[in-house]
């Protein structure tokens, strides 16, 4: 095969990096201004649909507000006191407590203002009758929200006041009452905090009228303004209605530009270009119904240009960078060709030390699993020990139920022999239930005796103690002690290993019959309470207690202040961990009058996973 010498190689590669860099240098020029074009546009869209999300909301506030008191006119017209308004015959009791019951709902409602006209658009009561600017008295019948409320039943109008020279939105409903004249209850809302919101936004918002007249707006210096010259029709219904009382509409500036007319179909109409205050404006419109209002929402585009001139400025940067870097192809190629050969090298360790890794992983899970088990060892050595401490109590258990049992059999034999059946069957009786007491005994002994399972189930912890108490009872008899239990509420259940709980339980009722062995009035109280999600079972004895300094060292493993061969110091040991296993603690201490308190703590609660599989 022939060898390609190095300087043709060197030679081709020469001329493909000339025609790419004329390339490039060709690209570097033209890509700016393509970049600006699509930059341009791409930064108009996103004002467009900034704009479009701002009409959403804005409609969507201005919907709310106005629909917490849209029904609120309806409800005032429907108390007695109110309906009383219209009677002919009212006195000054009928007109206070009207004008209080107004007063109190506003307070609570949060309206600006809520009045009562009678069929000739007078006030008749007024949640502000107590002050300066009382509507009472006032006659309201050339506002288009009583006329309306008079003919359809209901009106809505969005006005300065006459009388408070405030702006709000009239809100009207017509009640009817058989034999008497219709009253018109008057709901004013102030839609003026909508400013401050929209004006915190950072894009100009505003609301026109049907006649494009703007009435409220996050931009001061467009309110009051229409959007377009005011046709004559417009401003004789503007003065006639004494919408914005005391503006100057004819002097106003136009906020569109000329020959721009408010758009009929507003979420037809595609953005404009709006001088505002020195700055250039895109905006858009959307129609708010029933009222017909056009919501403008525009923005500045002064960044647009800077956007773009940023993004030509990049491609004019980035092409020079992609000419620059031909020039160190074949210097690059070199190192990347030594880059991959390092590479392939950190590859090989890195296998190496995963396979290290998996090794040691191995290992470790095996010395977990070792562990486990002879920790699973130990718990049922001290299972053993424990039943070890009540043998002779336990052989008597038995022995005295069999000796009873030799003998019951024996009677029975000679009333067989004299033909006594019933007395046969009396004895035969007596013979089973000790028989059923004898396995009752062993029952327990087994269940507590077997290996303990690992998967948490629901544990009564009433039946733990019970359980415990029948393993030690034994025990107990020996030393003439009958344990006393006092629970408080239902039984709670636990999620935890019922053999593992009943373990633990034993050991603190074994040492409690412990301490108190030799004692005179020997007693042992096993007390159940529940409290905040946690369940506690405290065994109280009246033993000799624990000395101070051992207080802190009674957990400890191989800790015991047993005589030699009594133990080996591992019970409360083991019961810690168990307890804290299952998320538990144990604690000890002196009880009132001598002896000592041992409380287990558990969290109440049903089984999910055990420990060790949420682990893995």
């Amino acid at each position: 095969m022939q060898k390609i010498k190095p300087s043709l190689v060197g030679s081709v590669m020469a001329r493909n990096i000339g025609r790419m860099t004329a390339f490039m240098l060709v690209v570097t020029f033209t890509a700016p201004f393509a970049a600006y074009h699509v930059a341009s546009g791409a930064a108009v869209s996103a004002l467009e649909a900034q704009l479009q999300r701002s009409l959403v909301l804005t409609n969507r506030a201005i919907a709310t507000e106005v629909e917490r008191f849209r029904y609120l006119p309806l409800v005032i017209g429907e108390d007695a006191r109110i309906r009383a308004l219209s009677a002919a015959g009212r006195d000054a009791a009928v007109l206070d407590a009207a004008n209080l019951y107004l007063q109190t709902v506003v307070r609570q409602a949060g309206a600006a203002e809520l009045y009562v006209l009678d069929s000739r658009g007078v006030t008749l009561a007024a949640s502000n009758f107590a002050t300066a600017e009382s509507f009472i008295g006032h006659d309201y019948s050339f506002r288009p929200y009583f006329q309306d409320a008079i003919h359809n039943g209901e009106g809505r109008y969005y006005a300065i006041g006459v009388t408070t020279k405030k702006p709000g939105y009239f809100l009207s409903s017509r009640i009817d009452i058989p034999d008497r004249p219709p009253i018109i209850v008057v709901v004013k809302a102030d839609l003026q905090p909508l400013e401050v919101t929209w004006e915190a936004a950072g894009v100009q918002t505003a609301i026109a009228d049907r006649w494009g007249i703007v009435f409220l707006s996050g931009n001061p210096d467009w309110k009051y303004r229409p959007l377009a010259p005011l046709s004559r029709e417009a401003a004789e219904r503007v003065a006639a209605e004494r919408t914005y009382d005391g503006t100057d509409l004819a002097e106003a500036k136009p906020i569109l530009p000329a020959g721009v007319v408010p758009p009929i179909n507003a979420a037809d109409m595609p953005a404009l270009r709006v001088d505002g205050e020195g700055q250039q404006l895109l905006a858009r419109f959307s129609a708010i119904e029933p009222d017909s209002w056009i919501v403008l929402a525009a923005t500045s585009t002064e960044d647009i240009a800077k956007l773009a001139g940023f993004w030509a400025l990049a491609a004019l940067i980035a092409g020079l960078v992609a000419t620059g870097s031909l020039y160190f192809l074949h210097q690059r190629a070199l190192l990347i060709r030594m880059r991959l050969r390092q590479g392939e090298i950190l590859e090989l360790k890195v296998a190496e030390r995963t396979q290290d890794l998996a090794r040691e992983i191995d290992m470790r899970k095996r010395t977990e699993d070792e562990l486990r088990r002879a920790q699973e060892g130990l718990v049922h050595s001290e299972k053993m020990a424990a039943l070890g401490r009540m043998s002779t109590a336990i052989v008597h258990e038995v022995s005295q139920p069999l000796a009873a049992l030799e003998a019951t059999l024996a009677t029975v034999g000679v009333l067989a022999e004299k033909e006594a059946a019933a007395k046969v069957g009396e004895r035969l009786l007596d013979a089973r239930a000790l028989v059923k007491r004898m396995q009752r005994t062993v029952k327990h002994l087994k269940t507590f005796g077997r290996k303990g399972a690992s998967e948490l189930e629901a544990v009564d912890i009433d039946i733990v103690i019970r359980n415990a108490i029948d393993l030690a009872t034994p025990r107990a008899k020996a030393l003439g002690v009958v344990p006393a239990v006092e629970v408080q509420g239902p039984a709670p259940v636990i999620a935890a290993v019922g053999v593992k709980v009943e373990q633990v339980m034993l050991n603190l009722l074994l040492n409690a019959l412990d301490a108190v062995e030799g004692r005179p009035a020997p007693s042992v109280t096993i007390r159940r309470t529940t409290d905040a999600g946690q369940v506690s079972v405290t065994v109280i004895d009246n033993g000799t207690g624990i000395a101070p300094e051992h207080r802190d060292r009674v957990a400890e493993p191989f800790f015991t202040t047993k005589l030699t061969g009594e133990g080996l110091g591992l019970g409360l040991s083991i019961a810690t961990a168990i307890v804290q296993e299952f998320g538990g603690e144990i604690t000890f201490a002196e009880a009132p009058g001598g002896g000592t308190m041992a409380t287990m703590s558990m969290p109440i609660g049903m089984p999910s996973a055990h420990p060790l599989e949420a682990a893995q």
